[in-house]
Parts: structure tokens; sequence; C-alpha cells
């Protein structure tokens, strides 16, 4: 089996999440799905207070030796163990998702262009592009709902830790991206990115 890796990036907030999964859902079946934030490093050793101290906008905070050895057996076309990372306690569930080969494969994270290994098995990457209040009232949302954490929480975080780190690590990226899109992504170009996805895994026709 080819199997097509399509890179999602962008700043905290961006919309790079959503946009994997529309596109997922467009593709239906043959599509599959990776988050880069599964891979951060498991802290369960660690107090819990020391946890949530850690900078998790710095791109150490992922395991990247595993993170490149999963994706090189997911390009390869074969079974995988993806971990699941739970963020309220910032470690690494017990049980892995069991991963089947997919001809196309979505990935979304901060960083998945920082690496040159990485970049080289990737078909197609895109850079989602958004301004810094739009990234911050989206991770306030999320946080407040899906992480227990309050407002004045994230918008510190933001400040000190979010916005410093996506100057140095996030944007440099856009220099590596095939396509550098603004979010959020109206239908539109939705479509067109489904269509181009698309046209990866779907052999060309040959003139008799």
């Amino acid at each position: 089996m080819t199997v097509h890796l399509v890179a999602i990036v962008g700043g905290s907030g961006s919309g790079k999440t959503w946009l994997a999964r529309r596109l997922k859902r467009r593709l239906g079946r043959h599509a599959g799905l990776v988050s880069l934030d599964d891979f951060y490093r498991d802290l369960s050793a660690l107090p819990k207070r020391e946890r949530d101290r850690r900078n998790f906008d710095d791109p150490a905070a992922i395991e990247w030796g595993l993170f490149l050895e999963t994706l090189a057996r997911i390009k390869r076309g074969e079974p995988a163990a993806i971990p699941r990372y739970d963020f309220a306690s910032h470690t690494r569930q017990r049980r892995a998702r069991a991963w089947k080969p997919k001809p196309i494969v979505l990935l979304d994270g901060l960083w998945l262009l920082r690496e040159t290994q990485a970049r080289r098995l990737y078909s197609l990457s895109v850079y989602l592009d958004a301004p810094g209040e739009t990234r911050l009232q989206w991770r306030i949302a999320r946080d407040r709902k899906e992480r227990g954490r309050s407002r004045a929480s994230v918008l510190r975080q933001f400040r000190e830790q979010v916005e410093p780190m996506h100057a140095r690590f996030v944007a440099p990226q856009a220099r590596h991206a095939d396509i550098v899109l603004d979010s959020p992504a109206g239908d539109k170009v939705l479509g067109r990115l489904a269509a181009m996805v698309t046209g990866l895994a779907t052999p060309p026709r040959m003139n008799r």
C-alpha cells in the first residue's frame, strides 16, 4: 500500500485540528488521523505540581524518537500503536490506539515541519496562519471546556509561554509548507484541499 502523509501545521488555536477532522470527514474511510499531541512525554513520574509547571509549548515536550519511529511505520503501511495523552494529568494512558494502515493519513500538530526526517515523509504540508487574538480566544474556549482550566490561567500561559514559543518555533515552519492558508478555512478552500489530497492517492489515467 502506498501511504500519503498530509501534515497540517499551525499555532495553538489556529484551527488545524478542526481542518484535519473536516478533511477526514470528506475523505471517508480511506483516511486516518494522527495528532502530534498524543506524543507528549509521559510525566507520570513527576509530582502533579511539577507537571503543571512544564512548558508544553516547547517542542522539547514531545517524545520525538517515538513519534518518528511511529511515523515511519505508518508511512510503510504497517500497523502501529498510537499513544493516548491525558492533558488533565499530563500523563500517557495505559492503552494505546491500534492503528490500521490507511492510504491517506492526516497529521495535525504544532511542530510537524520542524524535523527534517519527518518532512521527507510528507506528500503534502499545509500551514494555517491565524492572528494571535483568534488563537487566544479558541484556546480559552478549549482549555476551559476540555482541560478544566480557568480563564486567568489560560491567559497567563498564553502570554508567558504560548506566544513566545509560537514566534520562536511554530511560525518559522511556514517556509517549509507546500501551502499556507489563512485560518479559518472556508468551505471552498476545504473542498479544494480535499480534492488535492484525494488526487494524491488516485492513480493518473492512462491514455490508450
